[in-house]
């Protein structure tokens, strides 16, 4: 890879690393280990065809739609020995803007946790990423009807995890 090329990247990487962690923290439930391997292999998968991306109108998108489909293949490849815990740790968790309530922060978490990988996955690029259902489709290699019905389905059992609960934080 030329000099040109290669800085072209390290600027990109350093630009994009933030935002990109974010985002793997919300698709691994706060698991800042996962998260920080997702961003790397996300890197590394940038970086061995960033000749080809750089032409890209948004190589930013593309890299969360890498960022999507490392974790989703992350999640496929699962070991069956691994099991979630009960209790969330307090350390690692991606920092909310206007000093939010680290409580709901904590629960909405452990509420995306418990959801499934794709339903996790849909919630964050349409809600976390802002992302239309066509572009969230095309990171998720589905349809959009089949978008439409997943976000509806993750967003009806976030709301059956959440109960009562959800009332609790509406005043704040």
């Amino acid at each position: 890879m030329a000099q040109g090329r290669r800085d072209g990247f390290r600027e990109f990487a350093a630009g994009r690393s933030g935002h990109l962690y974010r985002s793997a923290c919300l698709l691994a439930s706060g698991d800042t280990h996962l998260a920080e391997d997702l961003v790397q292999e996300t890197l590394g998968r940038m970086y061995l065809r960033w000749g080809r991306i750089s032409r890209i109108d948004n190589p930013a998108a593309y890299a969360q739609t890498v960022l999507v489909r490392a974790f989703l293949t992350h999640q496929r490849r699962r070991s069956a020995g691994e099991r979630p815990v009960g209790e969330f740790p307090d350390s690692g968790a991606p920092a909310v803007a206007g000093g939010a309530d680290p409580e709901l922060r904590l629960t909405l978490l452990q509420a995306l946790g418990r959801l499934a990988p794709k339903d996790r996955a849909v919630l964050v690029l349409r809600y976390w990423e802002d992302r239309s259902v066509e572009e969230t489709a095309d990171a998720m290699n589905s349809s959009s009807a089949a978008v439409r019905t997943r976000t509806s389905r993750a967003l009806a059992r976030l709301r059956e995890q959440l109960g009562g609960s959800l009332a609790a934080f509406a005043d704040l």
